[in-house]
């Protein structure tokens, strides 16, 4: 599936940064494995990028020449935002000469990221003298015009008022500056993707009313279940969860402002752990067509490319209700937080054997051991209400008892 989209004026082919999900807004560009003047051909990787979604590379959306990279490594940018123009092997025919021969280039323009920068601080970017390529001004750039004062030198330090040689009065002492490395700390800037990550999480606390419902619930049917098909529990919860959506369309929908979209296929999000490089969530499209033994291929499939970083961008999209399994790692109950523009997303932990009181042979009630889970969803109070998502958990907890 093509990661980019193209227009063509005067014989220059866009490549812009892709939407790779529905809540993406913005990638970072990360490397061009070409420089301006190389010969590139059809869907060739001319460009790396970063999202909150996944590390991808951008094939080229035809053959000719590398004419302008727009768009330097580390400038995070909007969607659509155009990266770099190929020039069409219509008009680079017959040209041998290299770079000479290449279209000029479109006059010189400032990235969306260094117009939001200057346009908050009132910095006039005509006057910014630029680091970047053909001499492009770069968000770095700006922020050090900033920092210089305005004027590209250090800002002057204020004048410091002499006190009178009898005043009580003295200057508070300035506290010692303590660094990291002073308190044995190591500093290490954040991968991209865990920026990525934190800044969509961040993002869904600010605009999702998000509450949390959790039941307990008994899966030795379950479990006696995924014993006899030889799986784990996580796709027989999955088929149990993608049954009882059908039931309860409003929680298997996308939230987009005052519009609430419910969809009758349900396109199931897992969430697969990198380690230290963070998680990602890939997508069962038309999970409802799948028994429990597909879901544990699909799923296994998904984790172990996840993990190679060799998901395709339509992987990592169009999730409609996400399931999180922390339980694996041995957590008993957690808040998770929503992927927007979803409404929520199950929680699965830790199957825990323990004393539960069970009816007795007599009609009353006995202990027995039984294993026993927390169901965890956290949901958008925008879009439901508290009442819809306990009969959801609580038929969810009948299908995984029944089992």
């Amino acid at each position: 599936m093509p990661a980019v989209s193209s227009s063509t004026t005067d014989a220059l082919v866009d490549v812009v940064m892709p939407q790779m999900g529905t809540s993406m807004s913005e990638g970072t560009v990360l490397a061009w494995p070409l420089a301006v003047g190389d010969a590139v051909a059809a869907d060739q990787i001319v460009c790396e990028i970063s999202t909150d979604k996944i590390d991808s590379e951008i094939p080229s959306p035809a053959a000719g020449v590398l004419a302008e990279i727009l768009v330097e490594p580390g400038e995070t940018v909007d969607v659509g935002t155009v990266l770099a123009r190929i020039a069409s092997a219509g008009a680079a025919a017959g040209s041998s000469s290299g770079p000479a021969d290449v279209p000029a280039a479109a006059p010189r323009r400032y990235s969306p990221v260094v117009q939001r920068v200057a346009a908050l601080h009132g910095v006039d970017l005509s006057l910014v003298p630029g680091t970047g390529r053909n001499g492009r001004v770069t968000k770095k750039d700006v922020l050090a015009w900033i920092e210089a004062g305005g004027n590209g030198s250090a800002p002057a330090a204020p004048e410091e008022r002499p006190l009178h040689s009898e005043s009580p009065y003295r200057p508070d002492p300035q506290p010692i500056a303590t660094d990291a490395d002073d308190l044995g700390g190591v500093p290490e800037p954040l991968s991209r993707m865990r920026q990525s990550i934190g800044a969509a999480m961040l993002r869904s606390q600010q605009q999702a009313a998000t509450c949390t419902t959790i039941v307990e619930c008994d899966v030795s049917g379950t479990e006696r279940r995924r014993r006899e098909l030889g799986l784990t529990a996580l796709p027989l919860v999955a088929r149990a969860t993608i049954d009882t959506l059908r039931e309860f369309p409003d929680l298997n929908a996308m939230l987009d402002g005052a519009t609430l979209t419910r969809y009758e296929r349900v396109h199931l999000g897992i969430a697969v752990s990198l380690g230290d490089d963070g998680l990602i969530v890939p997508v069962i499209h038309d999970a409802q067509e799948l028994a429990p033994e597909g879901l544990a291929a699909r799923i296994k499939d998904l984790a172990r490319r996840a993990r190679a970083k060799r998901l395709e961008p339509h992987e990592v999209q169009g999730a409609t209700f996400t399931i999180t399994n922390p339980g694996q790692f041995g957590a008993l109950i957690a808040t998770p937080v929503i992927p927007l523009p979803q409404v929520a997303i199950l929680d699965l932990e830790a199957i825990v054997k323990r004393p539960v009181v069970v009816p007795g042979p007599d009609g009353g009630d006995a202990i027995a051991i039984r294993p026993m889970t927390h169901l965890c969803m956290s949901w958008d109070h925008r879009a439901l209400d508290g009442a819809y998502a306990a009969q959801f958990l609580t038929a969810l907890r009948r299908r995984l008892e029944t089992a």
